[in-house]
Order: structure tokens, then C-alpha cells, then sequence
């Protein structure tokens, strides 16, 4: 792995050297935009609206609309200027219980390692905040932005998730919430005991993106001059009313005692061990290792 930034983690008279690197990746199928004639890359030009000419990159700025039309410019040593922290600190601000942040704030994931002077501290803070159930919030500058970020332990190593500021997240603004909605006893009866026959315990690794694995199907199916599948049919809105209180009690008597998430989890399961099965006696399917992947990804 590849660190994408250096610096400390400072709190109270304590510094850990760290680095920073990615925790996630996309598995998405990435595509190019081509001539369908000849397969040609679609190339564009930078071109002002204005006078048509195409304009050089040293000749690009960064311009803010006012209300009024008019257009503020901004160049590197306009925002070189702006006071950003740059002496690549993690400042942690305060300690808090998970319970008190609301996921809506998360953004991005990033692993935290120590520096090989500073594994010691940093084990202490991973312990740390294990043994008192804490999370850190913190402050970095990433990209030349400051943001808000929250630092946790989790699998022996620290994770940093950056974090949405109070003003980035919208306010839910729906018609449905004015209305007085009443929800019948028997209704909540029925539907606590259909939550509590489908709950289990989260194991990710159980569920599989079924569509990149029908959509590398039909890569490699192409590829081979194989015939492909016809698209599917959408399911059409027959615009019945359906009783609830029904629905919940058929819904209940399927669950069978909680053996709905278990059945639905096997099945995905299963598709995922198929599909694993496929690739190690073709060598290239769609939903083969991460490494064959990759390689027919574009940046």
C-alpha cells in the first residue's frame, strides 16, 4: 500500500508520527467512452465558451458565479494564501461515545499506521480508546481542504473517517413529515416481530454486488463472440393497494423464525462460490481476482 500523506496525530502533549492510506476501493466495472464505429477513444478539448478558442491548462482559473452574474477569479496563490493548517497535524479535539455521531457525517475511510519510532504511542491509543470505548474527533487538511474527522480502533489498527461539517448536511424537507400518520398497535406488533425473526449478525462477506457479477458475465461473453443474454424485463406497477396488516403476516409466516436473512445470505453465498468456481476453471471471468480486474479498468 501506498501512503497518501504523512504527519502526527497530537493530543495533549503526546505526538504519533503516522501515515495515512486509502481503507477502501471501488470494485465497479470502470468503462471509456468509444467511436461505436471503430472503437476509438472520445477525446474533449478545453474550449472557452466565450471566445471558442481551446485554452491551455496555465491558462485555467478557478472563477466563483455571484448572484449577479459576475465571476470572482481565483488562482494558486489566491488560495496558497488562505490560513490552512500545514504542519500536517491530526489535532484531536475531543473524545466522544459512537453513540453520540450519527453516520450521515461519515465520508471516507482511511487506514492509520505508525511511523517505526512511534508504534508504542500508537498502540497505547489504540488501546486506549478500546478500553474506554471512545472515538477521537479530530482536525486535518487533506488537498489543501480542512476537514472534520473522526479517529477509531478497529482490527489492531487505527481508522480515520472524514466527516461532513453540520452545514454540508441537508435538512430532510418532505410533505409526509407535516402529516399525522398514526401506526395501529397491531401494525408495530407485527412488524417488531417480523424485524426480530430476519435479524442477524452482520457479516458482510456473505453478501455479493450481483450486478458487477452479471456485468462481468457479459464482458467476458462478449469478448468470447458468445451470444448475450436479453435485457429483463422491468417489473411493471400494477397500482394495487396492498393491506398492510396482510402483508405483515405473510411476511412473518415466510421469515419461518428468522430463517429469511439466513436463506437470503446462503443464496448470495452460493452465487458468489459459483462464480469463484467458474473463474479458477476459465482463468478469466468477469468476477475473477481483483487483479485481473483492475487491469481492464481506465483511470
Amino acid at each position: 500500500m501506498r501512503a497518501m500523506w504523512r504527519g502526527a496525530i497530537s493530543f495533549g502533549l503526546v505526538t504519533i508520527g503516522v501515515r495515512l492510506y486509502a481503507a477502501t476501493e471501488e470494485h465497479d466495472y470502470r468503462f471509456h467512452q468509444v467511436h461505436r464505429s471503430d472503437g476509438g477513444r472520445i477525446r474533449y478539448k478545453r474550449v472557452c465558451e466565450e471566445c471558442g478558442k481551446e485554452i491551455d491548462y496555465a491558462d485555467i482559473v478557478k472563477g466563483y458565479e455571484l448572484t449577479d452574474g459576475r465571476v470572482v477569479l481565483l488562482d494558486k496563490d489566491d488560495f496558497d494564501s488562505l490560513p490552512v493548517n500545514s504542519d500536517r497535524a491530526i489535532d484531536v479535539l475531543e473524545f466522544v461515545s459512537a453513540d453520540d455521531i450519527d453516520p450521515i457525517h461519515f465520508q471516507k475511510s482511511y487506514y492509520l499506521a505508525p511511523e517505526k519510532t512511534a508504534i508504542r504511542p500508537y498502540v497505547l491509543l489504540r488501546e486506549t480508546l478500546e478500553k474506554e470505548n471512545r472515538l477521537a474527533v479530530v482536525k486535518i487538511t487533506l488537498r489543501q481542504r480542512e476537514t472534520l474527522a473522526m479517529v477509531r480502533a478497529r482490527e489492531d489498527v487505527l481508522v480515520l473517517h472524514t466527516m461532513l461539517w453540520p452545514d454540508e448536511i441537508r435538512k430532510p424537507n418532505f410533505e409526509f413529515l407535516d402529516q399525522d400518520t398514526e401506526v395501529r398497535p397491531q401494525e408495530l406488533k407485527m412488524a417488531s416481530s417480523l424485524v426480530r425473526n430476519m435479524s442477524a449478525s452482520f457479516k458482510p462477506d456473505e453478501f455479493s454486488d450481483e450486478y458487477q457479477e452479471r456485468l462481468g458475465e457479459l464482458i467476458e461473453a462478449k469478448a468470447k463472440g458468445a451470444e448475450t443474454p436479453k435485457p429483463r424485463r422491468e417489473r411493471e406497477e400494477t397500482g394495487e393497494v396492498v393491506d398492510l396488516m396482510s402483508a405483515l403476516e405473510e411476511s412473518v409466516q415466510r421469515s419461518g423464525g428468522g430463517k429469511t436473512g439466513t436463506a437470503r445470505r446462503s443464496s448470495t453465498s452460493a452465487r458468489a462460490s459459483k462464480s469463484s468456481g467458474d473463474s479458477s476453471k476459465t482463468g478469466k471471468t468477469g468476477t475473477g481476482s481483483r487483479k485481473s480486474r483492475s487491469g481492464k479498468r481506465s483511470a
